[in-house]
């Protein structure tokens, strides 16, 4: 299973909050709730959150076993 703790922590640590994701970058408030839930998401956004928030892939997603 894909987890996204981690693009929680890097949020934190960048300083960019969820709010600044909607109204500054144009994220989709869905997208967030996809990711909160651990669910499916295109490497479309990945590569946006990681263009974002100026990280890697290892940065924002990581797999665990279920």
């Amino acid at each position: 299973m894909i987890v996204y703790d981690k693009l929680w922590q890097t949020m934190e640590e960048k300083g960019i909050t969820q709010y600044a994701l909607i109204k500054t970058y144009k994220i989709s408030p869905a997208q967030i709730t996809r990711l909160k839930r651990n669910e499916s998401v295109s490497t479309h956004t990945i590569e946006m959150f990681c263009k974002i928030l100026d990280c890697n892939v290892s940065d924002i997603m990581e797999y665990k076993k279920e």
